[in-house]
């Protein structure tokens, strides 16, 4: 009956949680903490219902940040095909939106696999920059969103090479081995678009 109970109270958590309206609600951090109560050594003996991810906490980590920045770029990139300005910003966006969209598909079906929560939203810095974005005057819109651009995949080529050398799961470095080339085009593909805005 405890065992019952305690679950009953950790899921209601993990709803409360996720639906909470507050503006500090972070997708990203609430399927951390998921992952994070759902490794076999933190779920123990307290919760025969749950079924414990298959990956480490380090590889269940990068698998909701790369979600998140999947996530991201597809939302950015909707918006630069939207207030776009130059014609290369808004092919950009649309690289955005189809190049991570299937790596979104991808990481999705090998989460759901490995039993790994991926968040349901933008985390709340990602959610910002939309934010932000969506209220600059078509003239800045370009400059600024094409900055973003190369910074978050400066970072994002920067995680998935950590990760490729440091992932313990096959599948998952297979995944991320596939994508960083793709990455690295973007940044390039970002850059070259940056300078022509000049």
């Amino acid at each position: 009956m405890k065992r019952i109970f305690l679950t009953l109270a950790i899921a209601f958590s993990i709803v409360a949680l996720q639906n909470c309206g507050n503006a500090n609600n972070d997708s990203k951090k609430t399927a951390d903490s998921i992952n994070e109560a759902n490794t076999p050594a933190n779920i123990g003996d307290r919760d025969v219902t749950t079924t414990p991810i298959d990956v480490s906490e380090d590889d269940a980590k990068f698998v909701t940040e790369a979600a998140n920045g999947g996530m991201t770029e597809v939302e950015l990139g909707k918006l630069a095909q939207q207030k776009g300005q130059h014609a290369d910003v808004k092919a950009f966006g649309e690289m955005m939106v189809k190049d991570h969209s299937k790596a979104n598909d991808e990481i999705a079906t090998l989460a759901q696999s490995k039993n790994i929560t991926l968040p349901a939203t933008l985390g709340a810095e990602e959610q910002n920059l939309k934010d932000e974005l969506s209220k600059k005057s078509p003239s800045d819109f370009d400059k600024s969103y094409i900055e973003a651009m190369v910074n978050d995949h400066e970072k994002d080529v920067k995680l998935f090479e950590n990760a490729s050398k440091n992932l313990k799961d096959a599948d998952l470095k297979m995944f991320v081995d596939k994508t960083l080339p793709t990455l690295r085009s973007h940044l390039e593909h970002a850059k070259s678009t940056k300078e022509k805005l000049k």
